[in-house]
């Protein structure tokens, strides 16, 4: 007599889930470094920060690309890294944001600079035109 095995599709997913985030997976990436990055307004400028510890300048592409502001990165392998026969090595090798830039964006303009692992880039806005005051007169009475 044989015994059957019922056959889950979703648990090869769940015992990746479990391998990645831990016996507790719901939980918000514990344990893990995932970098993020930061997007806001401050004084008529877009700001994006994007958190990439381990990252060299060298590393790290910044462009704009059909009204999106695209940040990739990519650390390569260091040669006295190749002869290594790792076992567990937990690091973020490689980033990529996409981010829809707003009609207001004055693209030629957009500045980056990379300091203690943080790429911040600013996107200068084009200033919201002033509402237009309507004068209100008063209607003569018949």
């Amino acid at each position: 007599m044989s015994n059957l095995v019922r056959w889950d599709p979703f648990s090869e997913l769940s015992a990746l889930q479990k391998q990645f985030f831990g016996d507790d997976y719901l939980s918000p990436f514990k344990g893990i470094n995932i970098p993020t990055t930061d997007v806001y307004t401050k004084d008529d400028q877009l700001m994006v920060e994007a958190h990439l510890p381990n990252f060299e300048q060298k590393d790290i592409n910044s462009q704009v690309d059909n009204g999106n502001l695209v940040i990739s990165a990519e650390r390569h392998e260091k040669e006295d890294d190749k002869n290594k026969k790792y076992v567990v090595r937990e690091s973020s090798s490689s980033f990529y944001r996409r981010i829809a830039l707003p009609e207001r964006a004055n693209a030629e303009k957009i500045e980056a600079s990379l300091e203690e692992g943080v790429l911040t880039v600013t996107v200068p806005l084009t200033p919201l035109p002033e509402p237009k005051k309507i004068a209100i007169s008063a209607k003569a009475k018949k």
